[in-house]
């Protein structure tokens, strides 16, 4: 991916190498309102629990980076120039439709930190709170992306950021909001499968990102598109519960399955149009 020499975004909060005090494994209220959150987004919770659980001490008492080692992360320069770009592509966006786009903040941590939607942690990978519009990501989630999930790459990582910034977007335009009321009227299984049509709108908002900016600043090079595919098939619901039970339920599905997710990425990407996102109205996902 060419990232270097892009426009780095001024929205950007740095957390890392500081602690924060846990409150979660106690049952504490943090611990609650992230829970509600996640269910607000359609997320099953029990893999966010269960993270906290098995992390908790670790991340508030583990090693962390020295400031020599924070200020020479590349990571970190390349997220400041992706979530710049994302913020040139939907202000652009927004303009066509007559609105204004409001850029979300990208907080970057350590361990465990405090959001307006309660403490969160690295096993939770990244997320997003609609309670104060910040993505939040611990960088050792890339790592994990290459070892466990063995999906590598920067335009892998991109794709993660593009995601969180899709959620945002649906947050402006109040498309969460209308799920999340919808889903206080269905079933389980039924508001599932709701949390997946969002989630795969989300990976589709990513994936015109990617068309926007390629053609306005050429920053696809050969086997980014792959890598992206790659990361979004990685984490898709079926590939983890095969990996993580030995079974696949569809019915407990939230985010959609890997062939889903790549499916409308691709989408995005070959449309740069975000109209070309509604998977709501989609008789095939």
């Amino acid at each position: 991916m060419r990232w270097r020499g892009g426009r780095r975004s001024s929205n950007i909060e740095d957390r890392r190498g500081q602690r924060a005090t846990p409150k979660l494994l106690g049952g504490g209220i943090g611990t609650i309102v992230l829970v509600l959150v996640a269910m607000y987004f359609g997320v099953d919770p029990t893999p966010l629990i269960q993270g906290m659980q098995q992390s908790g001490q670790a991340s508030s008492s583990g090693k962390q980076p020295s400031a020599e080692e924070l200020k020479n992360d590349p990571r970190a320069d390349m997220i400041a120039v992706v979530m710049g770009d994302t913020e040139d592509v939907w202000k652009a966006i927004f303009a066509e439709q007559g609105q204004r786009y409001k850029e979300p903040t990208l907080v970057m941590f350590t361990g465990s930190t405090r959001s307006a939607c309660g403490q969160g942690q690295a096993a939770m990978g990244p997320f997003y709170c609609p309670a104060d519009q910040k993505a939040y990501i611990d960088l050792s989630f890339y790592d994990q992306m290459r070892t466990r999930y063995k999906a590598p790459g920067d335009f892998a990582q991109a794709y993660v950021i593009a995601h969180e910034v899709g959620h945002h977007v649906q947050n402006l335009l109040g498309v969460s909001g209308k799920v999340h009321s919808m889903k206080r009227q269905l079933s389980k299984a039924e508001g599932n499968a709701l949390s997946v049509r969002l989630e795969l709108q989300a990976d589709c908002f990513a994936g015109v990102w990617a068309n926007r900016a390629d053609r306005a600043r050429s920053i696809l090079e050969s086997g980014d598109v792959e890598e992206a595919l790659n990361a979004a098939s990685a984490i898709g619901d079926d590939t983890l519960q095969r990996q993580s039970r030995g079974t696949v339920v569809p019915e407990s599905f939230t985010h959609g399955t890997s062939a889903q997710r790549q499916r409308w990425f691709r989408i995005g990407l070959q449309n740069g149009d975000p109209d070309a996102c509604d998977t709501f109205s989609a008789d095939r996902l």
